[in-house]
């Protein structure tokens, strides 16, 4: 993690873990979704299904994400991928610079702001994205034919990138790609530099994407989201694709 800026976990899961949020996710009906031909494949406010949250708190996933985040580490932000035939779409290189708050209040360093899925999300500074940390849990074997994610490693460590340095960084060494198996985690630095191409021989790829961040991390008045009762049960069509 420290000096690429992320890992594969194996067996993290359990099979009847996996089974339980196959079902749980595929019936989705009360939280902001996307769909394409009838099939659910990008799913936001993830924390309101009570598989998700439970999850979050389990002693399984805490034991990677509290030697890095801290004992304080709470999720703030959840989200679900599927990629499939009927939606098999690529993602350029990026990082991942929002996050999700319970309401905006204007601070010198902070934005752009913008409203997904209902709830209020804001580009923070590095320095706070720095101090996050993101698990990826696989419901299918992702490998490498199947969209997995592409990365640059050890490019989290330079804070946020501009399109020149992103254009540099790409052309001074080779991408990674990152295959994962069934029931197993990725943990990611939210600044690292990734991407995915279409699969090519597509198949459902399931993956529960949880943001860790220390409970206290936000200067005040903003607060999370995740900690918001106002926010918890908003619903949009409004989910930009996934990575």
């Amino acid at each position: 993690m420290e000096r690429d800026g992320f890992a594969v976990v194996p067996n993290v899961l359990t099979l009847a873990q996996i089974d339980r949020l196959r079902s749980v996710l595929d019936d989705a009906r009360d939280i902001a979704q996307t769909r394409r031909t009838g099939a659910v494949y990008g799913v936001r406010n993830l924390l309101d299904v009570a598989e998700v949250s439970n999850l979050a708190a389990d002693p399984a996933i805490r034991r990677f994400i509290e030697p890095i985040v801290g004992v304080s580490a709470i999720p703030v932000r959840a989200l679900f991928f599927d990629k499939t035939p009927d939606a098999n779409w690529p993602v350029l290189w990026h990082q991942d610079l929002t996050i999700a708050v319970a309401e905006r209040h204007d601070l010198k360093g902070w934005g752009p702001w913008s409203i997904k899925a209902g709830v209020t999300h804001v580009e923070p500074p590095a320095r706070l994205l720095a101090a996050m940390l993101t698990i990826r849990l696989h419901l299918d074997d992702c490998h490498a034919d199947n969209g997995p994610l592409r990365v640059m490693a050890g490019s989290y460590a330079e804070g946020r990138l501009t399109r020149d340095r992103i254009k540099t960084i790409r052309e001074a060494a080779p991408e990674r790609i990152v295959t994962a198996p069934l029931g197993s985690a990725l943990l990611m630095r939210p600044l690292l530099l990734h991407a995915s191409s279409p699969a090519k021989r597509p198949k459902r790829r399931r993956v529960v994407h949880v943001e860790f961040a220390p409970r206290d991390l936000l200067p005040l008045p903003l607060t999370w989201a995740a900690m918001s009762n106002t926010n918890q049960k908003l619903h949009s069509q409004n989910f930009a694709q996934p990575a």
